[in-house]
């Protein structure tokens, strides 16, 4: 294998050419990205980088002098266009086309669209160092922002931006803030959370339109309310970036389908990150995770399995989100839960622990970092819900 190329100047692909490089491969490595920068870190976006002004420089997940230390050609500022399997070429856009002995898909995901309501009115999304730019000078302390939906990032962004002065609505469809991941007395909590903290919340609520005046930015709901608006933001979740694979052969389904080991469909393609949906052993499902561990992780199984080496990826997932004064770190998964026992709760911490056929599966901690450890073995040793339970 004499060219691999890693599309996607992502965390998981700074991983894979890490790992290339560290077990021995002397091959040529070429990193393509669709944004200018070098890879940088995204977390940070919603949070402290979008309080303060996000800065490239103590964002970059590695120096600027590694990529040529480790022997990397960067091509930046011009994303995939297309794959031919076939003669192991990339299309990039502006028709260039580069062959490659091994591929790396790290694309990650772009944030999903409020569809027409896009052309309405100034929508700002939370993905990229522009993205977060542009929303930091929006953010100006006595505006009126508005969230459209109530999941992770949404969130984080409100309690981003009320801690700097704004006055803050989220509007979410569900009756309750992350219903659908972690169970309504779960998601109370951060409803409450968000409440004490000065946040408006309008559950329940669908979003009917915007309305850009000469007043303003009215954000219209359905049911007849209307909320005046200086900033609005979309939180309403990702979608794997996989257009450019279309017609490729490599078989794709919400995400880029995998084998335990993260092999494509596809001879010498492989896929790590937000993009890539794999079988987890631990588990038994097939997941795609969202998550910076899963993505650093991935990214160099990933570069492994092009390698030759044939060990499943079977990391538990796991992730942190800051809110106001609580920080929720999640270890495992919460999907398909039959059990959500939560096991203490207050105003600035929680535990919840969650299960499916007597096993423990996931546990939430908020503000109980020691707690997420006792959890996370329990989870890895697939210990009985009822042992857990009586543990405390």
């Amino acid at each position: 294998m004499n060219r691999i190329v890693v599309v996607g100047a992502s965390l998981a692909a700074v991983h894979a050419v890490e790992a290339l490089r560290t077990h021995g491969y002397e091959g040529e490595i070429t990193l393509v990205g669709a944004e200018p920068h070098l890879p940088y870190d995204r977390p940070p976006l919603s949070k402290e980088a979008l309080r303060s002004g996000p800065e490239l420089d103590g964002l970059l997940l590695r120096e600027p002098g590694w990529y040529g230390d480790q022997g990397v050609e960067l091509r930046l500022g011009r994303a995939a266009a297309g794959l031919d399997v076939r003669q192991r070429q990339l299309l990039l856009e502006g028709g260039c086309e580069l062959a490659y002995d091994g591929l790396v898909i790290a694309t990650g995901c772009t944030p999903r669209s409020l569809g027409d309501l896009d052309e309405t009115g100034p929508v700002h999304v939370v993905r990229s160092l522009a993205d977060a730019a542009a929303l930091h000078a929006e953010l100006v302390p006595g505006r009126h922002l508005v969230v459209i939906g109530a999941g992770f990032i949404g969130l984080e962004v409100a309690a981003t931006a009320r801690q700097m002065g704004l006055d803050v609505s989220v509007v979410e469809t569900a009756p309750v803030p992350l219903t659908r991941v972690l169970g309504d007395r779960v998601g109370g909590w951060f409803r409450d959370h968000h409440k004490a903290n000065g946040v408006d919340l309008y559950l329940g609520s669908a979003l009917d339109r915007i309305e850009v005046t000469e007043g303003g930015t009215k954000v219209r709901l359905g049911d007849g309310t209307t909320l005046a608006a200086d900033v609005v933001v979309a939180g309403i979740g990702v979608a794997p970036a996989t257009g450019w694979l279309d017609g490729s052969g490599v078989e794709v389904s919400d995400g880029v389908v995998c084998d335990q080991s993260l092999r494509t469909s596809v001879p010498g393609v492989v896929a790590a990150g937000d993009v890539a949906r794999w079988h987890h052993p631990l588990f038994d499902e097939t997941m795609r995770v969202e998550q910076w561990r899963n993505a650093a992780e991935q990214g160099g199984r990933a570069a492994l399995s092009l390698l030759g080496e044939t060990e499943a990826f079977a990391a538990l997932p796991y992730f942190w989100s800051d809110q106001f004064d609580a920080t929720a770190r999640f270890v495992g998964v919460a999907s398909g839960a039959r059990q959500i026992e939560v096991r203490q709760t207050g105003d600035r911490s929680m535990v919840a622990l969650f299960g499916r056929d007597d096993v423990i599966r996931g546990a939430l901690c908020i503000n109980a970092p020691r707690l997420l450890v006792r959890y996370q073995k329990a989870i890895l040793g697939q210990v009985p819900w009822g042992d857990v339970a009586e543990s405390g």
